[in-house]
């Protein structure tokens, strides 16, 4: 038995799952009790593996915590996990073993934005339905060519908008901008550019680094230098940490901002005191722990907080994410039903594509015109304050 509190999976079961496994058929009427295998496609290694490891820690955490709920009826989840080393290349091989293998109901993809966009085609003519927690656009877009293809992340344009207002609130007028060289801080950029063309924003200078830079000391300081009264950062927690230091090092009295790709770790660590203050565009789920829980849902973010912390000794803002990916895939191959020892993949993208579900990440819906669930409302104005993300204000 896992180390998780009996009653810590009965008030999960109570707050999420008597919820949003509604419409599942339990008891006599479920006759399917095979197992439900659900294949991931992770970084584990490479440069993005540190976020990968976060999300194979969700995803078994998430697995564990149904099929000890009971609410499977009768039925478990087995997790088939590979490796792609941050490469596309592999990410793709790995792909078309996952969508050989007939036991296979879905498969999640991790936050590789090339990865996910690279297999969406052979994940299309191949018919499994994949969820990515990759944030690029391109992910599900155009849906003609995504037909299997969903993902769960912030998109750039609700958080362009979400960070926008807040740069109104504090009457900024000249920011200057850093973000990723891949699809989705290309997409930041021309996201961010389109509000600032609505208010008045003037984005004085922008450079990209690329994702695997461990240096942006470089671009930093040419952005410093025309003076802008807020720093934009809209790449890699990781990237967002040194971006963070170098501006900190270099006197710079204006503020700091993060898209929700910088989200990482709720303790800052060792960056604490370079982003004193800053800004970050996030879900909730990060600081649940501020939240009154007024409602099952955000009782039931606040228990995945909790037993997230509990079982890894801190709290990373993505992980509700892999654990959304799961409760969807779960819930629609309840619904799916079907013979015991098959698997019906057409149905399970059907079901998927009318997903609804107040997720751990946020209000989740899914539409055949839109295959990026996350509601932009699921987005708030969070704070680096003593070392940790806040709730703003």
């Amino acid at each position: 038995m896992s180390p998780i509190r009996s009653a810590s999976i009965a008030a999960l079961a109570s707050a999420v799952l008597a919820t949003t496994l509604t419409g599942c058929r339990f008891g006599g009427e479920q006759q399917n009790m095979s197992p439900i295998v659900i294949a991931a496609d992770l970084e584990l290694s490479g440069a993005s593996a540190p976020a990968g490891k976060v999300y194979q820690r969700a995803l078994e955490l998430k697995v564990e915590q149904l099929n000890s709920s009971g609410a499977l009826g009768g039925r478990e989840i087995k997790l088939k996990v590979k490796d792609n080393r941050s490469d596309a290349a592999e990410s793709l091989r790995n792909i078309n073993e996952f969508s050989a293998d007939s036991s296979v109901s879905a498969i999640i993809m991790g936050g590789c934005n090339e990865c996910a966009v690279g297999a969406a085609r052979t994940i299309g003519d191949k018919g499994v339905p994949t969820i990515a927690l990759a944030s690029s656009a391109a992910v599900t877009e155009p849906i003609a060519d995504r037909h299997y293809m969903f993902k769960l992340a912030p998109n750039a344009t609700d958080s362009a908008a979400t960070l926008t207002v807040e740069l109104g609130r504090r009457k900024i007028r000249k920011v200057a901008v850093l973000h990723s060289s891949d699809s989705y801080g290309e997409e930041g950029l021309a996201a961010l550019q389109r509000e600032f063309d609505k208010t008045g924003v003037k984005l004085q200078q922008a450079e990209a680094v690329r994702p695997t830079d461990t240096d942006v000391s470089g671009q930093v300081g040419d952005l410093l230098a025309k003076n802008p009264q807020a720093l934009i950062v809209w790449a890699s927690s990781e990237q967002a940490a040194r971006a963070a230091a170098r501006a900190r090092q270099a006197n710079f009295e204006g503020s700091l901002f993060f898209d929700a790709a910088a989200a990482g770790e709720l303790f800052l660590g060792a960056s604490a005191r370079s982003t004193e203050q800053a800004t970050l565009i996030f879900t909730q789920t990060m600081v649940i722990d501020d939240v009154i829980a007024t409602t099952p849902a955000k009782a039931a973010r606040r228990q995945w907080f909790q037993d997230y912390t509990a079982r890894f000794g801190g709290y990373h803002g993505s992980s509700s994410f892999a654990a959304d990916a799961v409760q969807l895939i779960a819930e629609a191959e309840l619904r799916a039903g079907g013979k015991p020892g098959t698997v019906d993949r057409s149905t399970l993208r059907d079901i998927l594509e009318t997903s609804q579900l107040d997720g751990l990440t946020g209000p989740i819906r899914m539409t055949p015109d839109n295959h990026s669930g996350l509601m932009p409302q699921a987005l708030t104005t969070l704070v680096a304050r003593g070392g940790r993300w806040r709730l703003a204000g």
